[in-house]
C-alpha cells in the first residue's frame, strides 16, 4: 500500500476515495432539500453544517413594481450607454478545456471585449423560437466576469472606499448581501455578480471554495451537481493556459496560448459533459436541479457544478468565503487525489483529444 518512498499507492488511493464516495452516496442519496422560503438565519447555519445543496423557491432579489423589470428593455433602459465588460468565445465554452489549432488541449479563457448593454443583449436568443437573436454571429457572448462585478468586499470595508461597478445603474435593485446568510456565516459576501445569458453558453464543470447563493430572475439554470466526495470522477488534468484573441476588430477570434514561463498549468476536470452518456463512471452520482426564475439555489462550497441555460437567463449570486479551519479544506483537497494530476496533453494528446474536447 506504501511505497519506499512513503507515497500511497495508486490502488489503495483509489479504492479509499471511492470507498468514500461511495459510503457518503449510502447515507446521503441524490435527493436535495426543497424550501418554500427562505430560511432563518439558524436554519441556515444547519444547512451549511450539512453541507447539501438546497433549492430555495424564493428569490433573494425583491420584486419590482415594474412588470417588465430585468427584460431586455427595462434592462437596456437602465444601462444606457454604459460599457460593460463581455466573455466572447467561437463555441459558448469559456473558462474550460478547449483544443487548440496545433491538435493541443488547452485551458481556454474567453476574449474580453466593451460593449453597450443594449448591443450585448442584441446577441442573445429571447427564448422563444419567434423570437431569436436579432444578431446573426457565430460568435457565443455572455456576461460572467466573476471579479464582484456589482459588489466587492471593499464595499462593506471599514475605509468607507468602494470598487467602481460597470453595472452601478442596477445596484439599486439588487441586495448587496443575504441578511440571512451574512448572519449565520458571520461575514459579508466577498463577491456579488450579475451573470446574462442565454443556451448558447455552459459552463464547464468545477468546484469553488465559496459557499454561493445563486438567484435566477429571467429564464432557468440547468444544474449537474456532484458531492466533493466524487471529485475523483471528474479526472482532473494539468492544462497550459490560453485566451481568445482577436488580431483586429473584424478578425475572427484566435485562441492563443500564454506564455509557458510566466503562466502556470491549470488543473482542470477533463470531463468536457458530465450530462453525455457514459462520460462519468458508473460509481458517480449526479444531482440534476433545474433553478427557475424567482428561485434560488445554495450551493455548498467545494461541490462540482456543470451549468447550462435556458433561453434569455440573468441571474445574481453572492460568494460568501468558506471556513477553512478545521477540517473542511482539508478535506475537499484529499478528495481531489493526493497527488498531483497528470499532464492532460500526455493521453490522446492531438486533434483527436482536441475533438473531444470541443464536444
Amino acid at each position: 500500500m506504501i511505497d519506499l518512498e512513503g507515497r500511497l499507492s495508486d490502488s489503495f488511493r483509489s479504492k479509499t476515495l471511492k470507498w468514500l464516495s461511495g459510503e457518503y452516496h449510502g447515507l446521503n442519496g441524490t435527493q436535495y432539500d426543497v424550501l418554500d422560503e427562505v430560511p432563518t438565519s439558524l436554519e441556515f447555519s444547519r444547512l451549511v453544517h450539512i453541507s447539501r445543496p438546497v433549492l430555495i423557491r424564493e428569490s433573494v432579489i425583491p420584486e419590482d413594481d415594474d412588470q417588465r423589470a430585468w427584460s431586455k428593455e427595462w434592462i437596456s433602459g437602465k444601462m444606457g450607454d454604459c460599457e460593460i465588460s463581455v466573455a466572447v468565445t467561437p463555441n459558448g465554452r469559456a473558462d474550460a478545456v478547449t483544443g487548440g489549432l496545433d491538435g493541443r488541449l488547452y485551458f481556454a479563457e474567453p476574449h474580453t471585449q466593451k460593449m453597450t448593454m443594449p448591443s450585448f443583449l442584441e446577441t442573445l436568443s429571447s427564448g422563444t423560437e419567434a423570437e431569436p437573436c436579432r444578431q446573426n454571429s457565430a460568435e457565443v457572448h455572455y456576461l460572467q466576469s466573476q471579479n464582484g462585478n456589482l459588489f466587492t468586499s471593499r464595499y462593506f470595508g471599514l475605509t468607507g472606499e468602494d470598487d467602481p461597478s460597470e453595472f452601478e445603474p442596477l445596484r439599486d435593485y439588487v441586495p448587496s448581501e443575504v441578511p440571512w446568510c451574512s448572519e449565520a456565516l458571520d461575514r459579508m459576501p466577498d463577491a456579488v455578480n450579475l451573470w446574462i445569458g442565454d443556451e448558447k453558453s455552459v459552463t464547464s464543470i468545477h468546484s469553488d471554495p465559496y459557499e454561493n447563493i445563486y438567484s435566477v430572475i429571467r429564464g432557468a439554470k440547468h444544474f449537474t451537481l456532484l458531492p466533493p466526495t466524487e471529485g475523483w470522477c471528474l479526472k482532473e488534468r494539468q492544462y497550459p493556459h490560453a485566451t481568445y484573441s482577436r488580431s483586429g476588430p473584424s478578425h475572427e477570434l484566435e485562441l492563443i496560448p500564454s506564455s509557458s514561463v510566466s503562466t502556470p498549468l491549470v488543473r482542470w476536470s477533463s470531463i468536457a459533459d458530465p450530462t453525455a452518456p457514459g462520460a462519468l463512471p458508473s460509481d458517480a452520482h449526479p444531482i440534476h436541479v433545474t433553478v427557475k426564475a424567482g428561485e434560488t439555489l445554495y450551493l455548498p462550497a467545494g461541490w462540482w457544478h456543470h451549468v447550462r441555460q435556458e433561453g434569455f437567463t440573468v441571474a445574481v449570486n453572492y460568494w460568501y468565503d468558506m471556513e477553512d479551519r478545521g477540517m473542511s479544506w482539508v478535506w475537499l483537497n484529499f478528495f481531489r487525489g493526493t497527488e498531483e494530476p497528470s499532464l492532460g496533453n500526455e493521453e490522446g494528446a492531438g486533434a483527436k483529444a482536441g475533438e473531444r474536447a470541443e464536444q
